[in-house]
């Protein structure tokens, strides 16, 4: 054992005591973290919550680090990255001075097609090597993996077996970098529907879940089992509408509805099976007592 394994793995906060507890601290470095879940559930606002506190240093909970964003969703939501940064400012002034504006340490690529996702790691590789940045660059986002493996593959023996090898090939490099250069990587995917209930694929237990559960739906993760297995720790998002209280009052009221959004660590090698609640809100991301 090397004397790197003995020491602590570092952890990037997401600035959120009730979400850094359930996660054991934040993100780790030396390995991929997946958060699934389906749309609208808040996948991108982590990834971006992450990117931007990485920033601050390590006794306020990040990683005196840049991130290198890469996105295969658009458009890039600008506007939210924004709205966040100066949340970001506002809390930190002392660290972000002479107007400095955290989204400058965020650095974006777009990426259409898996393929291109690996000819590119040559340079994301020499982009950590020898980037000129003001922080090092030491967190790593794909915002979606599924995207790329969406619409590019068929249902067929000679696809399926192409598509695992780019999952192992694409993850491999990630997990080089991470351990390399000890790095943050996180990585988003989607959800499908479990259409029947009988055994297969959908019906394989991966993890402290018996079902995952969002809208209403029993869903499974995008991309497979062969993809669970190139990563080290899952997060799963839920969502689910409920009843709130009568707004207007009289015959005339009507009863609102409430959106709750659970985290779960679905598995981990560092944690057990939790869960929390947790709201979006302008500042960000945040967990919830209940």
């Amino acid at each position: 054992m090397t004397p790197q394994k003995l020491l602590p793995v570092e952890k990037c906060s997401l600035g959120c005591p009730i979400l850094d507890c359930c996660m054991g601290g934040g993100i780790p470095c030396n390995s991929i973290t997946e958060i699934v879940a389906e749309s609208g559930s808040g996948k991108t606002q982590f990834c971006l919550q992450l990117s931007l506190r990485a920033q601050l240093p390590p006794i306020l909970g990040g990683l005196s680090a840049s991130s290198l964003y890469l996105y295969t969703e658009f458009p890039f939501p600008t506007r939210r990255l924004q709205q966040l940064s100066s949340a970001l400012q506002s809390q930190y002034p002392q660290i972000f001075v002479n107007n400095y504006d955290p989204c400058d340490g965020i650095f974006l690529q777009s990426v259409n097609t898996a393929d291109e996702l690996l000819d590119i790691m040559p340079q994301v590789e020499s982009f950590l090597e020898n980037s000129k940045t003001r922080l090092p660059v030491r967190v790593i986002v794909i915002d979606s993996m599924a995207a790329l493996f969406r619409a590019e593959f068929d249902n067929t023996a000679s696809d399926l077996i192409r598509r695992s090898s780019l999952f192992f090939k694409i993850s491999g490099k990630l997990k080089e970098f991470a351990n390399r250069f000890n790095l943050v990587v996180l990585v988003t995917n989607q959800v499908m529907d479990v259409v029947d209930s009988g055994e297969g694929v959908n019906e394989i237990r991966i993890g402290n879940l018996n079902g995952m559960y969002s809208s209403g739906r029993r869903i499974s993760p995008a991309l497979g089992l062969s993809w669970a297995n190139c990563v080290n720790s899952r997060l799963f998002l839920s969502k689910d509408e409920y009843e709130g209280g009568s707004v207007g009052g009289g015959e005339s009221g009507f009863l609102s509805r409430e959106t709750r959004r659970r985290l779960h660590v679905v598995f981990a090698p560092h944690l057990p099976g939790l869960s929390c609640e947790f709201v979006i809100r302008r500042e960000g991301v945040s967990g919830v007592n209940r």
